[in-house]
């Protein structure tokens, strides 16, 4: 691949790092491409439990790389309006290929996230920072709305509206201890060890059992839009149920009562 990398960190954890260094990991359509075509590969690896992402060298990802926006309207047999919203639904395609992994997903996030690299830390998790780590709705920045890419779904939701409205309609740069305020990331760390942290959290989720694991995922974003406790709680009831089924939820238990690490099978 031109524009990412992949590589298994620890034990079914595996870190694709964004790897346009010189251009701050500016997302361009080969990239959009690249990391579209990864996703839908590990959605299908039942051997890879954790996805982090990453960006090589000074930052996590820039923003989208304005001198590459695809081809050219004019040459397009689309109209200008149609021709942009299938562009932008392109763009907002990967964001929530990435949210919706099976997968849990770890943003370790080094220098500036801006725009689409805001967009694509939004879409994890969990998200961790680096002394370095810079974040903002570029969008607005630029002429645009700040709304785009998912992220006048997640930010509020993450950080709540107050917060969102402001980094939204002002577009100015947060750094990461305010970051760490806001809730926008779990922890900063020093730069240079980001990735060392996230790869820590991931092999604490691997520790669990894989369904176990990929339920909580999907529960927890699931009754985050929950329409009501009851609702809420009929969901994890049958999840519970599920899980309870197992043969990982009593190899779980079996080495806990041994006071062993259990070894899980993903059945």
């Amino acid at each position: 691949m031109e524009t990412i990398s992949i590589e298994e960190a620890a034990p079914h954890v595996a870190v694709l790092t964004l790897n346009r260094p010189d251009r701050l990991n500016a997302i361009t359509l080969k990239m959009y491409d690249e990391i579209e075509e990864t996703v839908d590969a590990l959605s299908r690896d039942t051997s890879t439990r954790v996805l982090v992402i990453t960006g090589a060298g000074r930052g996590f990802c820039s923003g989208q790389d304005l001198r590459d926006l695809g081809a050219d309207p004019a040459a397009s047999d689309l109209g200008r309006i149609q021709f942009g919203m299938a562009w932008q639904a392109r763009a907002s395609r990967l964001i929530k290929a990435v949210h919706e992994l099976p997968q849990a997903v770890i943003a370790a996030v080094n220098g500036p996230a801006s725009g689409a690299g805001l967009a694509i830390a939004l879409a994890a998790d969990i998200r961790l920072a680096a002394r370095s780590a810079r974040f903002n709705v570029a969008f607005v920045r630029i002429g645009l709305s700040g709304a785009d890419m998912g992220t006048s779904y997640f930010l509020p939701r993450i950080v709540g509206p107050t917060a969102a409205a402001e980094m939204m309609l002002t577009g100015r740069l947060i750094d990461a201890p305010e970051a760490k305020d806001n809730g926008l990331v779990l922890r900063v760390v020093d730069d240079g060890t980001v990735v060392d942290e996230a790869v820590s959290i991931a092999s604490a989720i691997v520790a669990n059992s894989p369904f176990g694991v990929r339920m909580t995922k999907q529960v927890l974003w699931n009754n985050i839009d929950a329409p009501s406790l009851d609702a809420a709680m009929q969901v994890e009831n049958r999840t519970q149920i599920l899980a309870s089924l197992t043969e990982d939820c009593r190899e779980a238990e079996a080495a806990f009562l041994t006071k062993r690490a259990p070894v899980f099978s993903n059945k």
